[in-house]
């Protein structure tokens, strides 16, 4: 049950690095604009280099895990805690960033400018799903 979990998380990703890459060099004017894609902290072209490898990454680790072998779907019982911890404070982050924009930024309220915010959710959920892959398999 894990792989397809992490499959899906890991299309969710793609879906949003895909969505970003229209509107930056296509210029789709159905999606959002390129400001509600992300803060800005990091260059476009460092960030989607950055999103493509971490893609790769997702894909390798949702096809280890799906079919339990390789370096990813091997059981390690020990990164089960790190990773559990480690995922429930990325997403409570999230939660506190998107609560100080919504208080900070009272015109953005509620939607506008948290896509970023929403798809470190999912990266957060897929960490939490490995983790508990790695608890279960142990």
């Amino acid at each position: 049950m894990h792989g397809p979990i992490l499959a899906a998380l890991t299309v969710l990703f793609a879906l949003r690095v895909l969505g970003q890459a229209l509107v930056a060099f296509f210029g789709v004017v159905w999606l959002p604009a390129m400001n509600q894609w992300f803060s800005g902290m990091i260059p476009y072209p460092a960030l989607l280099v950055f999103q493509i490898l971490m893609l790769i990454l997702m894909i390798k680790i949702s096809i280890d895990v799906w079919r339990a072998c390789g370096i990813f779907g091997a059981p390690r019982r020990h990164w089960h805690n790190f990773l559990i911890k480690f995922s429930v404070a990325y997403a409570a982050l999230m939660a506190l960033r998107y609560g100080l924009t919504m208080i900070l930024y009272p015109e953005m309220r509620w939607f506008s400018g948290t896509i970023p915010i929403f798809f470190h959710f999912v990266l957060a959920a897929f960490i939490y799903v490995i983790a508990d892959y790695h608890r279960s398999q142990s």
